[in-house]
């Protein structure tokens, strides 16, 4: 049974997908939340639903920044071999070892901590000079490949990381990539990642695939938008918007409302 009319389901799917496409944030920071707290679905299936979701649009967004020449493909391959594995792992001990709210709380509290901080960070960048781009910088395999590794741990248990996590530790590691390359790359990093935690979900978890399938039809549409929205808008319109989410998903992480 579905927890909620489905052109309600689909506009909540559009919702998430506008976002993801134009910040590389919003399953795990925002859809989850929403269908938790807001139409009562069990966390469990909340989070294998959110996870398989991701999975189905997020190559779309990738499609579209790679056709701009926003995704640095050599920091995603390092982010990949590092999540992949640790996402598999994290989403197998969310279901076997009965991980639930309790024991992610402590997690969640710090993402969400981190994420008020990245926020200000965000914030600050739209006072200075604008981004150029830095794909002429060399990328840095070890510190990428543990950014890779700790996200993709933290989506396997919490479905929070592949995107506002892993932007922020993308941001600060790579401080001079502009917002749409900062997106771009984010989101083609995330596939991989997702990929696997959704194995994991699909495995050990259960997933409500009605539940998907709905939220899918508006968030096709919404993700090819914010996508495209991203790679033609500037930093000073992008950053603004990538700050606010960042805040309010950190001040949800940390329980302020």
């Amino acid at each position: 049974m579905l927890p909620a009319a489905p052109m309600t389901l689909a506009l909540i799917g559009l919702l998430t997908g506008v976002v993801i496409g134009t910040t590389g944030m919003g399953g795990g920071a925002l859809l989850t939340p929403l269908l938790v707290l807001g139409l009562g679905v069990d966390p469990r299936v909340a989070v294998s639903s959110d996870v398989v979701l991701s999975l189905l649009i997020k190559p779309i967004g990738v499609g579209v920044h790679a056709a701009h020449g926003t995704v640095r493909r050599d920091i995603v391959k390092w982010l990949a071999a590092g999540s992949v594995p640790s996402a598999f792992i994290g989403s197998m001990m969310f279901h076997k070892l009965g991980i639930g709210d309790g024991a992610t709380r402590p997690i969640q509290t710090v993402i969400g901590i981190a994420l008020m901080i990245a926020a200000g960070a965000q914030l600050l960048k739209i006072m200075a000079k604008p981004s150029a781009s830095t794909f002429a910088m060399p990328v840095r395999p070890l510190i990428t490949f543990v950014i890779g590794l700790l996200g993709g741990t933290l989506v396997g248990l919490t479905s929070v990381g592949s995107g506002s996590l892993m932007l922020v530790l993308l941001a600060w590691t790579y401080p001079s990539l502009t917002s749409a390359e900062l997106v771009g790359t984010d989101l083609a990093q995330a596939v991989p990642l997702v990929g696997a935690a959704a194995l994991g979900h699909i495995i050990f978890g259960n997933p409500s695939y009605g539940l998907v399938t709905w939220l899918l039809l508006g968030a096709v549409p919404g993700v090819i938008v914010g996508s495209r929205f991203s790679t033609r808008t500037p930093d000073r319109v992008i950053r603004p918007i990538i700050g606010t989410i960042l805040a309010t998903t950190g001040l949800k992480l940390i329980g302020a409302f």
